[in-house]
C-alpha cells in the first residue's frame, strides 16, 4: 500500500501545475506536469511487476 500512497501524492503534487498550465497557459507548468507524468508511468511500471510478482508467487 506504500506504492499507491506514493501514487496518490504524485497525482495530488500536479494539480497545481495542471492548473497553471491549463488555466493559465504557463509553459514552466506544462514541463513539470509533463516531468511529473514521466514519474507517474514509472510508478505505476514498478507497481505493476510488484503486483504480478506477487500474483505469481500465491
Amino acid at each position: 500500500m506504500k506504492r499507491f500512497e506514493q501514487l496518490k501524492e504524485l497525482v495530488d503534487g500536479l494539480e497545481g501545475d495542471f492548473a497553471k498550465f491549463y488555466d493559465k497557459e504557463n509553459s514552466a507548468a506544462g514541463t513539470r506536469v509533463r516531468k511529473g507524468m514521466q514519474e507517474l508511468k514509472n510508478l505505476a511500471q514498478e507497481i505493476r511487476i510488484e503486483v504480478q510478482d506477487m500474483k505469481n508467487k500465491a
